[in-house]
This record gives structure tokens, C-alpha cells and sequence, in this order.
């Protein structure tokens, strides 16, 4: 007879940096309960078929998955959202992102772009914290065009609308007043590519080159026609870019373009508006 209890203390993790939350996340999805409820009923009984369900997660963790991929979803902002290999997993440094998008959005209509939108991540927090605008969402990939629709209907946004475009390639003669991305930006030779969580996210979401800049110099590049006078550009970045980052908006003609620090202190996102 298996206990919550004794799962809890007996589960090793030992290549996690987050091993106790992982195995909670885990132990959790398999009874199909909440984290809470493990710490309320310790004593509980685990079944047999659960605690086979808890092994066969804690097996794929040890071979080093994204707990996001083996459960299927991710929270972000105030919304939970289906996740899939094809896609990158939200993380909580890109609220950063979504918090500056939304200071230069004021509360009544307009239009805003997300590119590279993945679970379409950025743009559903946005659609639900501004229900006047409408967002376009754009991704390259078919499978995360269709998981990004899926959590837009699942979330019930109908100011959220999700496109096939390869960057601005489906988007000729649109103008938004603000657009938003999270591209890839870590450069073909990083080691850290290699280790990890992101061995097992998509290639194509995360590098860009061979210093990691190609995209965002795409974007910068092409913003301004897709912009509308005094309209924002914002980016998610790598956390030593953000001089290049700046100085590549600075020569596309962005004012007020100043870089923003994350929790740990890093310069993590870059802003710029278009004059008037």
C-alpha cells in the first residue's frame, strides 16, 4: 500500500534545479488533483494504476522532459494553456513583455500583432487584459497555429485572431499600433543548447544565426511599415543583446527606445515607438 505521503519523500529528481515542485506537479496530474490536495492528504492512498502513471512522469523527467511537456500544459499570466513540442514552453520571464505591452496599450480599440506567437502565449494575456483590442497572432508553423487556436477557443477570446504568417509575410498593407514578439534569439553555437530543458524544445523557436540576431534584425527591419504613426515596437530578447537590440531600433528611426531589466536583473526586453 502506497501513501501520498511516502511517494512525496521517496521521489529523487536529482538533475532537476526545481526536483520538489516537479515531483508535486507530477504526483498531482497523475491523481488528477491539486498540488493542495497533497499537502491536505498526505495519508491518502495512491492507487495502483496513479502511481504507475506517476513513475512512467518521473521517468521521462529523469530523461530530462519539460514537466510543461510531459503534463501538456503550462500556466502564464492568469491563464492556463495547452503546450506541445512543436512550440516553445512560456516562461515566466516573458510577463515582463506582456506587463510592457500593456502600459502602451490604453484601455479603449486598436490592434495589436504578436509574432511568433507558439500557445499563443503573449497575445491571449494581452486579449484578455484589454478587451477593446483586437490581437492578431501570427506563427510560421502550422501545428502551433492550431495549438495556438485551440487555447483562443478554449479561453473564449474573440478579440484574439490567429493567422498563418511567417513573420510579416501574410500581413502586406496591415498597420498595427503595437507589435510584440518573443523570436528566437540565442545564437547556432550556444552550448547551453545542448542541456537542459531546451534539448527538447523546437530549434527553429530559439536560434537565429550565428549571433542570435537574425529575427529580431528581421522584425526591427520591417516594423515600421507595419506600424502606424507614434505605434510600438516591443522585443523579448537575450539578456546581453539589449545594446545591439537598442542601437538596431535607434537606426530604423524608434525613439524613446530604452531596454527594461526581468526579475534577475537583466536587460530583457526593448521598446521603441515610432514618431508621430
Amino acid at each position: 500500500m502506497t501513501i501520498i505521503a511516502s511517494l512525496l519523500r521517496e521521489a529523487q529528481l536529482p538533475e532537476s534545479p526545481t526536483a520538489r515542485l516537479d515531483i508535486e506537479l507530477l504526483l498531482a496530474a497523475a491523481l488528477g488533483k491539486t498540488r493542495s490536495y497533497l499537502r491536505t492528504w498526505p495519508e491518502r492512498i495512491v492507487g495502483t494504476e496513479a502511481a504507475q502513471v506517476f513513475a512512467s512522469y518521473l521517468e521521462r523527467r529523469r530523461q530530462g522532459e519539460p514537466v510543461a511537456y510531459i503534463l501538456g500544459q503550462q500556466g502564464f499570466w492568469s491563464l492556463d494553456l495547452e503546450v506541445a513540442p512543436h512550440t516553445l514552453i512560456p516562461r515566466p520571464e516573458t510577463e515582463l513583455l506582456v506587463e510592457l505591452a500593456l502600459q502602451c496599450l490604453p484601455a479603449g480599440q486598436g490592434r495589436a500583432l504578436d509574432l511568433g506567437t507558439g500557445t499563443g502565449a503573449i497575445a491571449l494575456a494581452l486579449g484578455r487584459e484589454r478587451s477593446g483590442w483586437h490581437m492578431v497572432a501570427v506563427d510560421r508553423v502550422p501545428e502551433a497555429v492550431a495549438l495556438a487556436e485551440r487555447n483562443r477557443a478554449r479561453l473564449g477570446l474573440a478579440n484574439v485572431s490567429v493567422r498563418a504568417s511567417h513573420w510579416f509575410s501574410a500581413l502586406e498593407g496591415e498597420r498595427f499600433d503595437l507589435i510584440v514578439s518573443n523570436p528566437p534569439y540565442i545564437c547556432s553555437e550556444d552550448p547551453h543548447l545542448s542541456a537542459g530543458d531546451v534539448r527538447f524544445e523546437p530549434s527553429s523557436a530559439l536560434v537565429s544565426g550565428r549571433d542570435g540576431l537574425d529575427d529580431i534584425r528581421h522584425i526591427i527591419a520591417n516594423a515600421p511599415s507595419h506600424l502606424v504613426s507614434a505605434g510600438w515596437l516591443l522585443l523579448e530578447h537575450g539578456y546581453d543583446q539589449a545594446p545591439r537590440v537598442r542601437e538596431l531600433m535607434a537606426q530604423q528611426g524608434f525613439e524613446q527606445v530604452e531596454s527594461r531589466e526581468d526579475l534577475g536583473g537583466h536587460e530583457r526586453v526593448t521598446l521603441g515607438r515610432l514618431p508621430c
